[in-house]
């Protein structure tokens, strides 16, 4: 046969070959869009990073941490894992003793025993303990809602009454909680070819759960929005946008009905970065509403969140492809919200920060 006529052949089985050893997991294409580029490693001001974990603060080496911290521009790490009682206090110690003023450590509630006569009561006390040995705030996890159970086996609601005493504990000491109800809801949904998290789901499937497991996503989130309109004395910070990033809409209704409850956006950059114009409209008019927060200590990913919010740079990518394989835009945020979202709600918001270093 002629060799000529062989080559689309060739070619075609080639193509094919090709095809067969790339999948959806591995493609990742270089974009050939030519665009201004301007990453950035360092926060334009220093700021305040209020959704972290370090769950071994109380007995690790904190230079190496406060290093990081600087080649970021993170004035203020704050905590969420402290635990109460004597694990809280080794974390404050350890804090206040080696790098004064860098960390804000947030107090846990211990759920066990919930039905217990006077359960609730003991644990609003513990709570006072907790913040007179230094606790600036309190994180719900979302096992609440999720695993935890009562004494009798059920499902304590994150609305639970008998858990009032804690929330009413949080507004009399004038400290905030945040609280963090659910995942995402495509967590809930069908893993099918409609499902925008299925990567996420495929790499993680721990992470899915079926449509009543344990309740279904409305529910919880709904209970979590009573418990913020029941106690209207105490401030809520509603963790990752309260998993309304991707409907701007509907958390801005909810904002402007709940004016006890602020956001912010650990883990939820992704959504905020596919919609510029509707995430800065959203910014400005609830610039003082936003918290800066991450997540997850991991450095190199803080520049993502630095180039969302400061540049206006077009299409370009997010650090983890599993978590959102769309293109980011910047929002080119002004100094003065920057401002507000890096570090000074936070000072509004969270008791006993330095202030040292933070510019007017």
């Amino acid at each position: 046969m002629n060799r000529l006529l062989l080559l689309p052949f060739v070619f075609l089985t080639t193509i094919a070959a090709a095809q067969q050893k790339i999948d959806f997991e591995t493609y990742n294409p270089s974009s050939t869009l030519v665009v201004p580029q301007h990453p950035i490693t360092r926060a334009k001001f220093p700021f305040i990073d209020v959704h972290n974990h370090q769950f071994q603060m109380g007995s690790m080496d904190l230079n190496t941490l406060t290093v990081e911290m600087d080649k970021l521009n993170m004035k203020v790490m704050v905590n969420l894992s402290g635990g109460s009682g004597a694990q809280l206090q080794k974390m404050i110690e350890n804090a206040r003793t080696n790098k004064p003023g860098r960390f804000i450590v947030f107090a846990n509630i211990d759920f066990k025993g919930v039905g217990e006569p006077g359960w609730g009561e003991r644990a609003a006390k513990q709570l006072d303990d907790d913040v007179k040995n230094g606790a600036n705030g309190l994180k719900i996890y979302k096992s609440l809602g999720f695993s935890v159970k009562d004494i009798n086996g059920n499902r304590v609601t994150v609305d639970d009454e008998r858990l009032d005493p804690i929330w009413k504990k949080a507004g009399e000491l004038k400290i905030p909680v945040l609280i963090h109800t659910a995942d995402p809801k495509s967590f809930w949904d069908p893993l099918d070819n409609t499902n925008e998290r299925w990567l996420e789901l495929i790499i993680n499937p721990n992470r899915k759960r079926g449509a009543d497991n344990p309740v279904p996503w409305q529910t919880l989130i709904d209970e979590q929005h009573r418990l913020f309109r029941k106690h209207k004395n105490t401030t809520f910070i509603a963790a990752h946008f309260g998993w309304y990033p991707n409907d701007l809409q509907k958390l801005s209704t909810l904002l402007d009905e709940l004016p006890n409850v602020v956001v912010e956006f650990g883990a939820v950059i992704a959504e905020l970065g596919r919609q510029p114009k509707m995430a800065k409209a959203f910014f400005t008019k609830y610039q003082d509403r936003i918290l800066f927060g991450k997540d997850s200590w991991v450095p190199s990913e803080y520049a993502t969140y630095f180039r969302v919010l400061e540049t206006e740079d077009e299409y370009f990518p997010y650090h983890k492809k599993y978590h959102a394989f769309w293109a980011m835009y910047g929002m080119g945020l002004p100094d003065a919200i920057l401002k507000k979202v890096y570090y000074k709600n936070a000072l509004r918001i969270i008791p006993n920060i330095d202030r040292t270093g933070f510019p007017e």
